[in-house]
């Protein structure tokens, strides 16, 4: 294909969705974050099963919560859905969330939904890949100290782990989970109290991120080392679920050097949208100064020769 016309599709789609790619981007940099932050807040043996148990009865009588999350090193814990509450583990009282966990609910939030427009973000990510693919079409580049340059030269060298981000995105937007073995059948339904107990049993509560209804079913999301394992809670105990590599690798819950390498792709993928942005609005600013200039000669000339 015409390098000219792979060089126009590759500028023209990533100015098209300049702006909810650099939304996705940024977002996606603080939640890099996130798993670094969670394995350093599991303070070892700071959660009481019985006072969780009791907290949940008291702001959930009726048990329409559909999940709880835990902040241990906060001593927070948050009733998801309705009734909801935001509550201190220590006091009993409902607080505030805290402020580092409201970042990353709103990054989320952002990151998967933008503003209540969830096609835009699978449509950004689709283009994000396809202008990754047409930059492979064109050949691998001359590098030089330039911005166009850097700009090259960073897409070249980090290429798997910046292709890899969008496409396990898009995984992970379609229900793609490559999960191999068998999953644990729904069983018998529990309540939150009663998954609670079950937990407590075998694992600290301290290291436990979130437990909630999922597909008619009681999972938890537990940190073990700095891995975020999945498990399905029944009456009979818990069952490690198949790892879901697309959401691992995209989240960096696999390991504490997945967030770092997530840091360092949103970083790259910010330097690759900033530095193509400024190149075409160079060329664009340079445009009108070459035109003039070749307007301007036949008027010199024709003075000359007269």
């Amino acid at each position: 294909m015409n390098k000219q016309l792979l060089l126009k599709l590759h500028r023209w789609i990533s100015l098209t969705f300049a702006v909810p790619l650099l939304l996705i981007i940024v977002t996606g940099l603080i939640l890099a974050f996130e798993p670094m932050v969670q394995v350093a807040s599991v303070k070892s043996q700071t959660v009481d099963a019985a006072r969780v148990i009791e907290l949940i009865k008291q702001y959930d009588p009726d048990g329409k919560a559909r999940g709880i999350t835990i902040n241990a090193s906060t001593q927070h814990l948050t009733l998801q859905g309705a009734p909801g509450a935001e509550i201190d583990l220590t006091t009993g009282a409902t607080t505030s969330r805290p402020a580092l966990s409201s970042l990353f609910m709103w990054a989320r939030m952002t990151h998967e939904h933008l503003i209540a427009m969830s096609w835009l973000v699978i449509a950004s990510t689709v283009a994000m890949t396809v202008v990754m693919l047409i930059g492979v079409l064109m050949g691998l580049p001359r590098l030089r100290n330039t911005l166009s340059g850097w700009h090259k030269g960073m897409a070249w060298l980090t290429l798997p782990l910046i292709l890899l981000s969008p496409l396990t995105g898009l995984c992970m937007a379609f229900g793609l989970t490559f999960q191999s073995g068998s999953t644990a059948a729904p069983g018998q339904r529990i309540s939150l109290p009663e998954a609670v107990t079950i937990l407590a049993k075998d694992h600290d509560l301290a290291a436990v991120s979130s437990i909630g209804n999922r597909g008619g079913r009681i999972m938890a999301r537990i940190f073990e080392g700095d891995e975020l394992r999945a498990y399905a809670v029944s009456a009979d105990g818990l069952t490690a679920l198949p790892r879901n590599w697309p959401r691992l690798l995209h989240e960096g819950n696999w390991s504490l050097l997945g967030s770092a390498a997530n840091v360092v792709i949103s970083l790259v993928l910010l330097g690759l949208l900033v530095s193509g942005v400024l190149i075409w609005s160079r060329r664009r600013l340079r445009r009108p100064s070459r035109q003039h200039g070749l307007r301007a000669r036949p008027a010199i000339t024709s003075s000359v020769t007269s």
